[in-house]
């Protein structure tokens, strides 16, 4: 970049102009995706024409990018919608850090925490750097003088044209009075009352233009040194005997296996022995979900922290405590087993609702992340463990948006209630758009007993009724999400059909009357 720098601050001035055209005064929608490919592609490009190609292993991250974009605007489920937008970022960042290195695979959770600081410190102070270097390059070939001659003949130009053009502008409006409205409006956008908005707006084109110049530096001279930290010397030199981490591990394994063996007794042997220890059935499963999934998350963490600082000085100290280690995380591994098989007796119980249905995807992450500790364990790449927490973090993230888990919501609540469950109306109107084309379907199917298109119905039509006051809601292209289209596409032909649901709105929440005439709320918390 040092040969062409005005490619680099083009590109990043574009870039922030771009910014505020999409973003300001729009909701993200279609926008996020469209500049977050920009930006990538045009960093790119940037960097090609410079002679720096990206390494191999940081091709995989491409689409890796490409799949978390198309899904930012493809989901508006709070949680799906986070996911994809911050991994998506998430990738670019790893795209820059790694660019010409490519060993992000290796890296472990300190090399992301410190390259991570690295990249912040690059958006701060590389910028300024490159621009100081270049101005001895420009005084020592003499340019320098040349240059800020040539701008002089553009001033003069633009001083004599504007009263020229003002002139010609005030005919042509006095000749045609359409014209003389549209240059009324261009002219009212350099009025007073906005120079505020333009000095914010300005002030942060010029900011994001600074950033990403440091991003694109950063990825062109830093992304190079690939020097990870500990593999040569351990940043935490083992200090604690083998002794006192075995005697601590064995605790809590033997703890662990007492806890397992009351669960094996009572939770796993069916609801008869759990009623005969005092306790109903909803107080046992609903009570210790949260605590076996803590103890769970806190054992991982006592089992890598011990295997981190423990000196295991023989090959019989370090086998036997691996035997430890894959003893403790088996046993975690059923008290998972027992959290997760709580978690389906609740749903079947009380239904599905978001958080219950992140956890129970989460835990099947953690499940896999479990098993890949004790083979890291096992041959000995306890190193890895970043890569497979990145891993299971991105499968528990890319389950969440192919399920789409409002959707999932309603078909798993309907098929409860067609068992014979209750169904929670108020709660179903308050998912998002993602679910609207499942409840179209249940609801126009033609095989669909009365009493459940009555429901769905009272769904659809508190839904239709927050839609249409929804008053200040972004309808721009740059927000346009395939959620929102679908879900209009299909709420569109069954319009006519909810006549017969009357909305009440006299209080809040408003309430909906079904032509069985059965009255419910259009919103419940009661779910999550």
């Amino acid at each position: 970049m040092q040969k062409q720098p005005a490619r680099l601050w083009i590109t990043a001035l574009f870039l922030g102009w771009l910014l505020d055209f999409l973003f300001f005064k729009h909701s993200p929608g279609l926008n996020f995706a469209i500049y977050a490919l920009v930006t990538l592609l045009g960093g790119l490009i940037l960097l090609w024409l410079d002679g720096l190609r990206p390494a191999r292993a940081t091709w995989w991250l491409f689409p890796l990018f490409l799949f978390f974009i198309v899904f930012s605007v493809l989901r508006q489920e709070p949680l799906s919608a986070v996911l994809a937008h911050g991994l998506t970022l998430f990738m670019m960042t790893g795209v820059a850090v790694s660019y010409r290195g490519g060993q992000w695979p290796l890296y472990s959770l300190a090399d992301y925490f410190v390259r991570g600081l690295d990249l912040v410190g690059s958006l701060v102070a590389r910028p300024i750097r490159f621009f100081t270097s270049l101005r001895p390059a420009k005084d020592e070939a003499g340019n320098a003088p040349k240059s800020i001659t040539r701008i002089f003949p553009v001033l003069r130009g633009v001083f004599f044209a504007v009263p020229v053009v003002a002139f010609f502008a005030a005919l042509l409006a006095s000749a045609d009075l359409i014209f003389a409205q549209r240059l009324a409006s261009i002219t009212a956008l350099f009025s007073i009352e906005n120079l505020p908005e333009y000095i914010f707006r300005f002030t942060y084109i010029i900011v994001a233009a600074y950033a990403l110049a440091g991003v694109y530096l950063h990825a062109a001279q830093r992304s190079t040194d690939e020097k990870l930290l500990g593999l040569e010397k351990p940043l935490i030199p083992a200090f604690l005997g083998f002794t006192e981490a075995g005697i601590v591990l064995g605790s809590v394994v033997l703890l662990f296996a007492a806890f397992v063996m009351i669960q094996f007794q009572y939770f796993f042997g069916g609801q008869a022995n759990i009623n005969l220890s005092g306790f109903t059935y909803a107080e046992y499963v609903h009570k210790g979900f949260g605590e076996l999934v803590t103890v769970a998350f806190f054992a991982l963490l006592l089992f890598l922290g011990l295997s981190t600082i423990t000196r295991r000085e023989t090959l019989l100290r370090q086998r036997f405590f691996s035997g430890l280690g894959v003893t403790l995380l088996a046993l975690v591994a059923v008290i998972l087993v027992s959290a997760y098989q709580r978690l389906v007796l609740y749903e079947d119980a009380y239904g599905f609702t978001r958080l219950r249905t992140y956890i129970h995807i989460f835990m099947i992450w953690v499940g896999v992340l479990l098993a890949s500790v004790v083979l890291l364990n096992l041959f000995k790449r306890q190193r890895a463990f970043a890569l497979a927490a990145l891993l299971a973090g991105l499968g528990f993230s890319a389950s969440l948006l192919l399920l789409n888990v409002d959707a999932f919501i309603v078909q798993r609540n309907l098929s409860r209630f067609e068992q014979g469950q209750a169904l929670d109306v108020g709660y179903l109107a308050t998912l998002s758009p993602d679910a609207v084309p499942a409840l179209v379907n249940a609801y126009a199917a033609p095989g669909a007993p009365a009493v459940a298109r009555d429901r769905v119905g009272a769904v659809l039509a508190c839904i239709q009724f927050a839609d249409s006051n929804r008053s200040a809601r972004d309808k721009s292209w740059q927000a346009f999400n395939l959620s929102d289209y679908w879900a209009a596409n299909a709420l569109g032909p069954v319009v006519g059909s909810l006549s017969g649901y009357q909305i009440d709105k006299t209080n809040w929440p408003a309430s909906v009357t079904t032509p069985m005439d059965l009255k419910f709320d259009c919103y419940s918390s009661t779910g999550e």
